[in-house]
């Protein structure tokens, strides 16, 4: 399963595309499908399976709709069919049971090739996961939401920020070599200033797009410093770029411009 995301960065290949579909947002002409976020998200990996590392499936968007939800994100996973690297946006995180459960669920049920973990209840809870040996588990550690400076950004009484305090207890559970972080691309100084301590890991970066990051500020940063494995997300500046009865023709020139622009600084 890693082998997929290796091989796509060592090609040049650094989107993750975000699936986070809303069904609210997606072209009026599919409303009337039986299944519109399954066929919406059919014509995005259509259009963007040439250029995506990974897809992005935020598990919020699904469950919502309960069931349904459930089958729509199931029929997307089958339709990719292991083509590409996948990602469980779910930042789960319990006490040691429940988080067994949420590892089972992830990577046995739904069969996510990597998830996302929240670890504010301490390395207990997230440990689990890092059992799957051949799969990526992304702990946030440094997030692109305004309020990640709340509680991420506070300093400690060892004289770190709690994300750096983050970055040491995932470094604990590195063993199995299947660690990653969630890094937010809108802190490209922070970045830039933490890659000594970042190298060892997969990265994870939102921001980009709609939240404001620039492509820019951010690869010149891994180029510099030899590194390439990392995934940068777009979702809604991607998805929804478009909402006509052409939309797909627009996803597919708007991957191909980033996907030129990130090359440029490669």
């Amino acid at each position: 399963m890693l082998k997929k995301l290796r091989d796509a960065n060592n090609k040049g290949q650094h989107i993750c595309v975000g699936l986070d579909t809303d069904i609210a947002k997606i072209p009026p002409h599919l409303a009337g499908l039986a299944d519109p976020v399954y066929e919406f998200n059919r014509i995005i990996i259509d259009e963007t399976i040439n250029f995506a590392a990974a897809y992005k499936i935020n598990l919020a968007f699904y469950e919502c709709r309960g069931i349904s939800g459930v089958e729509s994100m199931m029929r997307t996973l089958e339709y990719l069919n292991g083509q590409t690297f996948t990602i469980g946006d779910g930042k789960r995180g319990d006490i040691g049971n429940t988080s067994d459960m949420y590892a089972k669920s992830m990577f046995e049920y739904f069969g996510f090739d990597s998830c996302t973990v929240a670890p504010y209840m301490g390395k207990d809870s997230i440990a689990p996961f890092f059992n799957y040996k051949e799969r990526l588990t992304y702990v946030l550690a440094l997030t692109s939401n305004p309020g990640s400076d709340d509680l991420q950004m506070k300093m400690t009484s060892g004289g770190k920020y709690i994300f750096e305090e983050t970055i040491a207890l995932t470094k604990e559970l590195n063993f199995n070599r299947n660690a990653g972080l969630v890094f937010g691309a809108t802190k490209s100084q922070i970045l830039r200033e933490s890659m000594a301590i970042l190298s060892e890991f997969d990265l994870l970066l939102p921001g980009a797009g709609a939240q404001g990051a620039k492509i820019e500020d951010i690869v010149p940063i891994f180029t510099i410093n030899n590194f390439n494995r990392y995934l940068i997300n777009f979702s809604r500046s991607l998805l929804y770029c478009d909402s006509s009865v052409r939309f797909s023709e627009f996803i597919r020139a708007e991957i191909k411009k980033t996907d030129e622009l990130i090359r440029n600084y490669i």
